[in-house]
């Protein structure tokens, strides 16, 4: 019987577990039809995906019949063990006292005791298989809460305590950074190296993969970075204690992302008690206030899961408002005026002038409209630094950057015919 408990214990356990990760991807399923609907239904897909989703449940059901099946079986098989148990006793042990081996009152009491074991033998049994469930959905939880941040290299100093209050000035260095990304077999970024004055703006562009959103990364340690190749205030970033590194940056990302709360809340986040005044001005510096105040509740106005009811452009100028809040020594626009039209872009750059004047920015962007004001302009192109200089000194070159202005020029002209 306990042979049998061990058995079946074992199985529940990798059955129950198979059944829990099923269920997992069930509810990704579910979840990833629900916030993509709308690219569900504009490619007439529905059918297709409730066929896709009736196939996971058929499976989901037919692995929780074989749970059952199992489970059921328990029970049962503890049940005719114990009464083989008590056929044996009553053959061997009456055989026993027949032979004047044992007494009868021996005889008695050892059924009597082999009966009172049946019921503890069968309740373990139930035990087992709700212990074996319990502990299946245990460990998948201690998956989650045992998970911690990539353990980073050594550092070229350690961490210095003094560094977690104090606000950077933000002079910036890069020096011969080369970073490939796990599993990688060619690097990202390949030996780039450049300095930014506290203060300065510089503008990266480059074409698609070239390295841009993977080069600002390193600033906040989002990627991280070799020792001695990234320094803020000509300290190697990794000797920054990572939370205050990181409350030295404002951040816009190049995907914006919003919570399901109210727009203010948004724009205030990560920002202790900001006040309403300040939220409305960082609002009017993106281009936001105007839309905010047609909202039903203004700022007050919940923008759903993800920002769903928000446009893209809305959704990168919530961000940028959220970071230019932030006050820090350095803000990273990553690409964020990429939903939003000419005009709007322009509002917003000269809203954003006066922050960028005291800040150190670095500013990623494909329209050149968006990065010709810049103290200087970086070109990247397959993770490395090609030319840099002024909006004017790389149109005279005739470079990589001059040959963008004009495909770009050409592409409005066509645009406008």
């Amino acid at each position: 019987m306990s042979l049998a408990v061990w058995l079946f214990g074992e199985r529940i356990h990798r059955r129950f577990e198979e059944i829990q990760a099923h269920f997992a991807t069930l509810s990704a399923r579910v979840q990833e039809n629900l916030a993509g609907v709308r690219v569900v239904r504009a490619f007439a897909r529905e059918e297709r995906e409730l066929d896709d989703f009736r196939g996971l449940n058929r499976e989901y059901l037919d692995m929780n019949l074989g749970l059952i099946h199992t489970s059921g079986f328990l029970n049962p098989a503890l049940t005719l063990l114990s009464g083989i148990a008590a056929l044996l006793a009553l053959y061997l042990g009456g055989r026993q006292v027949v032979a004047g081996q044992i007494t009868l009152g021996q005889f008695v009491a050892f059924t009597v005791y082999l009966g009172m074991l049946n019921w503890p033998m069968v309740a373990l049994g139930w035990v087992v298989n709700l212990f074996q469930r319990g502990l299946a959905s245990y460990r998948r939880i201690l998956e989650i809460l045992d998970e911690r941040p990539a353990e980073p290299g050594p550092a070229v100093h350690p961490p210095s305590p003094a560094l977690a209050v104090v606000r950077a000035r933000g002079e910036i260095e890069f020096r011969h950074l080369t970073f490939t990304y796990p599993g990688a077999t060619r690097p990202a970024l390949n030996d780039v190296s450049f300095s930014v004055p506290a203060g300065r703006t510089v503008a990266i562009v480059g074409h698609t993969g070239s390295g841009k959103s993977t080069l600002l990364a390193m600033l906040p340690r989002l990627f991280e970075p070799p020792p001695g190749t990234v320094f803020l205030d000509g300290r190697d970033v990794r000797a920054w204690e990572l939370g205050a590194l990181r409350r030295q940056i404002g951040m816009a990302p190049q995907d914006p992302f919003l919570f399901s709360a109210t727009l203010a809340g948004n724009i205030a986040y990560g920002v202790e008690h900001a006040d309403a005044a300040a939220i409305e001005r960082v609002a009017t510096i993106a281009g936001l206030d105007g839309d905010a105040r047609g909202f039903p509740a203004g700022y007050a106005t919940r923008v759903g899961e993800r920002g769903i009811t928000l446009s893209g452009g809305q959704k990168q100028r919530a961000t940028i408002a959220r970071a230019v809040l932030r006050d820090a020594p350095l803000l990273l626009l990553d690409d964020c005026l990429s939903s939003v039209d000419t005009q709007t872009e322009e509002t917003i750059l000269r809203g954003l002038r006066g922050e960028m004047a005291r800040r150190t920015t670095l500013i990623i962007a494909h329209r050149v409209s968006t990065v010709r004001e810049a103290d200087e302009i970086i070109v990247l192109d397959d993770g490395a630094v090609r030319e840099r200089g002024s909006h004017a000194q790389l149109i005279a070159r005739g470079g990589p950057y001059a040959v963008l202005v004009r495909q770009q020029q050409l592409e409005e002209e066509l645009e406008a015919s």
